[in-house]
């Protein structure tokens, strides 16, 4: 009698293949943006306490959402060195388009409205020029991070991930030729 081995399916939260150094990078940068996005929540919040200026109620609801925001950017940055499409196409959308509209619309509506860059580092204290220098960062990180998720080869890499990841649920449903 012959005993048939168990098949164990592919992990599929393991990347089927090594992450190309754009895609890596972009991960890198994106973690780089939400250490900015904290930092920048740190001088706000001292600077909001120091001057008394919101309520606690206030502070507690724009931590809490920022820290949502962070958490969530962490996940998405993980899950994009795993492979993972949707969580490429989520970070370029919702932070990329519109969490740059929301770091970059008070400078630019500032300059607008009359005002110059020479204007802005001539009345800056310490804390307002590590504020834009932290800013500054950020809107790069987060720029240079869509570039990268978007490169030849990371574009590669994403439908080859998406291929692995198809193989392992038909190979986990018993499939060994993979038809349907």
């Amino acid at each position: 009698m012959t005993m048939l081995k168990p098949r164990s399916a592919p992990n599929p939260t393991e990347p089927p293949i090594e992450p190309p150094p754009a895609v890596q990078a972009a991960a890198t940068l994106w973690l780089v943006a939400v250490a900015a996005g904290v930092f920048e929540t740190v001088l706000a919040v001292g600077d909001l306490l120091s001057t008394g200026t919101a309520s606690a109620g206030e502070l507690l609801s724009g931590v809490g959402i920022r820290l949502a925001v962070f958490v969530t950017a962490v996940f998405l940055a993980l899950r994009l060195r795993h492979g993972r499409n949707w969580a490429r196409w989520t970070l370029a959308v919702t932070l990329g388009v519109f969490g740059t509209l929301s770091l970059v619309m008070q400078p630019v509506q500032w300059l607008m409205d009359g005002h110059s860059v020479a204007e802005a580092f001539a009345g800056a204290d310490a804390m307002g020029l590590m504020f834009a220098g932290s800013r500054v960062l950020h809107v790069l990180a987060v720029l240079g991070a869509v570039a990268l998720m978007f490169q030849p080869r990371a574009n590669a890499y994403f439908r080859s991930a998406r291929l692995a990841q198809g193989d392992s649920a038909r190979h986990a449903l018993g499939d060994r030729d993979g038809r349907a």
